[in-house]
């Protein structure tokens, strides 16, 4: 076994072309490390409906240049059988450590391939990319980022022509084309003929944002905004002057690219302390909201004055006052959300005439849904501009949020006030989230298995009136590893996460409230139900 490991990893070794990965591997190789030589040739980092997601290293179960060579032939292989060889692969990365480097490998690899590639200008928001594709008529893109991980890890994410991440089978075939590669040396690199793009793609994108805007709404909303050390910032200050809205204010520490994220214990807006620098720039400068990117921009938080501070919003509270918005303002078209996302939705949607979907998880399918006029998902991720970005778009939610608080404060009022009408008129929706981080995977699948053998007959009082396994697919869904509880006034699903080592489970109360007078009493209610759901099923789940 050691043998045919240091054998392993030496061939990988040959074959890389990263000098900086070829070291760190040397030196396992000479200090006979077979326990993290193990841990690296344990397999090889999965292709899947994320793309690729992992940690930085050399070998095959962490993201370097020889895995993201190999992913970018796979594509080109997959791309060339349905007869798109001669296609345009449109590219984006982020500021992440050796994002610029796989970004440069991948245009390397389609031009090689004879597909033809162009990469963007420079660091810029997945949204950009996303909207590059479908601007360009291209048949794939690639954004090479980790979103909101921790600064160690890096990613692969892929989308098709249409603009939309990659769902079943297309995962599956790319993966198969993946494993074919033999040698990185059959892979062909030139070192020039693809295009780097100008600013125009850009300049399109940014003239589209405007379009998500009421031609004659007020733009006078004061906003704090932190783009959490990512790409963010340039764009998004772009677009706010377009608009017409007073310039942000910065949150100086964390407003320019850095890939080691040093403010933050993990560059995700719903961390605790991640908004912490942002929350203090507000009590000193006192701004009608705040707004935050994750580092890809592709993720949109918002924050506002609760009583004496400040507090984030849920990300489906943030949903809910967005389609109350746009239901406002006349929208037409189908609203939609991922089934872990807030009740809330359909309330508004049905009350309003408007066709209303749920999807499985994740953004690839929210943007597939026919005639989406607007999607979201509670991890905020919001969809407010289909035909230009059928992806989530961290950019466009914060100009529409903007917006909104604007015309609010016109009237005198505050977000917080309209989630109060919306709770009046359709029932308190309170969500909360019961997510446990874990080294070992095999705890997850554990937690899963429990509650597959002996689901709960109540949680927190309240009877399961309906518990369903959604790896057997339902008539609206296909099948995905999952668990929905439906109970008398609440919901809960249970899921491993996609992208990192967690669990998570979404929990959902709806406390009927007849007036404004009876919100106290039916917001204490909710958390009072949440905390009991949430320990009744921690129990059942033994997590």
């Amino acid at each position: 076994m050691h043998d045919d490991l240091i054998a392993r990893a030496k061939a990988w070794l040959a074959e890389d072309p990263d000098q900086e990965t070829r070291d760190e591997l040397a030196g396992l190789i000479d200090a006979g490390d077979t326990a993290e030589l193990s841990d690296r040739f344990a397999g090889t980092l999965q292709f899947g409906t994320a793309g690729l997601r992992g940690e930085l290293g050399a070998g095959p179960m962490r993201m370097n240049r020889g895995v993201v060579i190999r992913a970018a032939a796979g594509l080109a292989a997959y791309l060339r059988k349905r007869g798109q060889g001669d296609g345009l692969v449109v590219i984006g990365y982020d500021a992440r450590h050796k994002s610029a480097d796989f970004a440069r490998d991948t245009a390397a690899v389609m031009t090689g391939a004879g597909l033809r590639a162009a990469v963007l200008p420079r660091p810029l928001p997945t949204p950009v990319l996303a909207f590059a594709i479908r601007h360009l008529g291209a048949v794939a893109g690639v954004e090479v980022t980790a979103s909101h991980n921790p600064p160690r890890d890096n990613g692969y994410k892929v989308y098709l022509g249409d603009g939309s991440q990659i769902v079943p089978p297309a995962d599956a075939e790319i993966a198969a084309e993946i494993d074919a590669i033999a040698s990185l040396h059959d892979v062909p690199r030139p070192d020039a003929g693809w295009e780097v793009l100008d600013d125009s793609v850009l300049d399109a994108y940014l003239a589209r944002t405007d379009a998500v805007l009421a031609a004659d709404s007020p733009r006078t909303a004061r906003t704090v905004y932190t783009a959490m050390h990512g790409v963010g910032k340039d764009v998004l200050l772009a677009a706010f002057a377009r608009a017409g809205f007073p310039e942000p204010v910065l949150v100086a520490e964390q407003a320019e690219p850095d890939p080691d994220f040093p403010t933050v214990a993990f560059p995700n807006p719903e961390e605790p302390g991640a908004m912490d620098l942002a929350f203090a720039r507000a009590r000193a400068t006192g701004p009608d909201l705040v707004i935050a990117n994750d580092p890809d921009a592709d993720r949109c938080a918002v924050a506002v004055r609760d009583g004496a501070d400040w507090r984030m919003l849920r990300g489906d509270e943030v949903g809910a006052l967005l389609a109350a918005h746009l239901v406002r303002r006349g929208a037409t078209g189908t609203f939609a959300e991922s089934i872990v996302s807030s009740s809330l939705l359909g309330r508004i949607a049905g009350k309003a005439g408007l066709p209303y979907e749920e999807t499985l998880t994740g953004f690839k399918w929210i943007a597939r849904v026919d005639g989406l006029r607007y999607g979201y998902e509670e991890a905020l991720g919001y969809c407010v501009d289909p035909e230009g970005v059928r992806d989530k778009d961290g950019i466009t939610a914060a100009l529409l949020i903007t917006e909104l608080a604007s015309v609010l404060k016109e009237q005198g009022r505050t977000l917080l006030d309209l989630l109060d009408d919306l709770a009046v008129e359709h029932g308190l929706h309170a969500t909360d989230q019961l997510s446990v981080r874990v080294q070992d995977l095999s705890l997850i699948a554990d937690a899963m298995r429990r509650l597959r053998e002996h689901p709960p007959a109540e949680l927190a009082g309240l009877p399961v009136t309906n518990a369903e396994d959604l790896a057997r697919g339902t008539a609206e869904l296909p099948p995905t590893d999952g668990l929905r509880y439906t109970l008398e006034g609440a919901r809960v699903i249970v899921r491993p996460s996609g992208t990192e080592p967690k669990l998570k489970c979404y929990l959902e109360v709806v406390v009927p409230v007849s007036a404004h007078a009876g919100l106290p009493s039916a917001r204490a209610r909710a958390a009072e139900l949440l905390t009991a759901v949430k320990r009744d099923l921690s129990a059942a789940a033994g997590i």
